[in-house]
């Protein structure tokens, strides 16, 4: 398996556990601590996190070939939504301040770029 592959493979498996244990950590940690509006804010920050770093893992594995270029791209993507939309998510929670649902809106554009860049990486897949 080439270094970036499994590079992205390792990010995105990174990934995955952070959004498991912040899941945790909301369903555990934060109940009774935050009041239900930003405790929502907070989840809804790690069910993102964790689907994109499923789909991180789907880039990853489809750096191959023709499809490299663009599975890479949407693996950065992916990253950048992550940090951007479930980052802000999870300040915006526990701080409130109002600045970082601003961030949110392109970390969720850099989620969309993902998802059209897997679908280019994908249709440049030999059979």
């Amino acid at each position: 398996m080439r270094l970036r592959v499994r590079i992205w493979l390792v990010i995105a498996a990174i990934n995955g556990a952070l959004a498991v244990a912040l899941g945790a950590f909301a369903a555990h940690g934060l109940a009774g601590r935050l009041d239900a509006h930003p405790l929502t804010v907070f989840e809804t920050g790690a069910r993102y996190h964790m689907y994109h770093a499923l789909a991180l893992g789907l880039a990853a594995l489809a750096m191959q070939g023709a499809a490299s270029r663009m599975a890479n791209w949407s693996a950065w993507s992916f990253l950048v939504g992550i940090v951007l939309f479930s980052g802000s998510l999870y300040l915006l929670a526990f701080t409130s301040i109002p600045l970082f649902a601003f961030v949110t809106p392109f970390g969720g554009g850099s989620f969309l770029a993902g998802w059209v860049f897997l679908a280019l990486a994908a249709a440049r897949l030999k059979p």
